[in-house]
């Protein structure tokens, strides 16, 4: 079952908390090195953090660590694993991008990509969304 989790945690309300900190206190959670061995990026307009582990441990195990930790539990935040999705939106996109360029860079593997069913451009927004014939391929 956990070889099915996601490899991501959301951190929701990290307002009160560095980032620095926050990645000093996921490594001390985790007992693992930030950049080694899991990323974090924060999304400071929702007020939240994404810790995506590369190394391969049981995020819903260090979920339930997070959740009964002081830190975590005086800064009132809170985590839990990111769903796995087939479609991931794209922002500040070139205004000349095709849709054939996204498809062709979201499907290559060195990017972490898998084979793409549909990519929608909005030009307005110079965004897109693209859409993964399954969730594997959209890290």
């Amino acid at each position: 079952d956990s070889a099915e989790a996601s490899p991501s945690v959301v951190f929701e309300n990290i307002e009160r908390c560095s980032p620095n900190c926050l990645k000093m206190l996921l490594e001390n959670i985790s007992g693992l090195t930030v950049d080694a061995d899991f990323t974090v990026e924060l999304i400071p307009e929702i007020n939240v953090a994404v810790a995506t582990f590369i190394k391969n441990i049981d995020t819903k195990e260090f979920v339930e660590k997070c959740s009964q930790h002081k830190r975590i539990r005086e800064f009132n935040m809170t985590a839990w694993l990111l769903e796995s999705t087939q479609s991931i939106k794209a922002e500040n996109l070139p205004e000349s991008i095709s849709t054939d360029y996204l498809t062709v860079y979201f499907e290559s593997a060195r990017n972490g990509g898998g084979p793409v069913s549909d990519v929608q451009l909005f030009p307005e927004e110079n965004s897109a969304i693209i859409t993964f014939c399954d969730h594997t391929g959209n890290s």
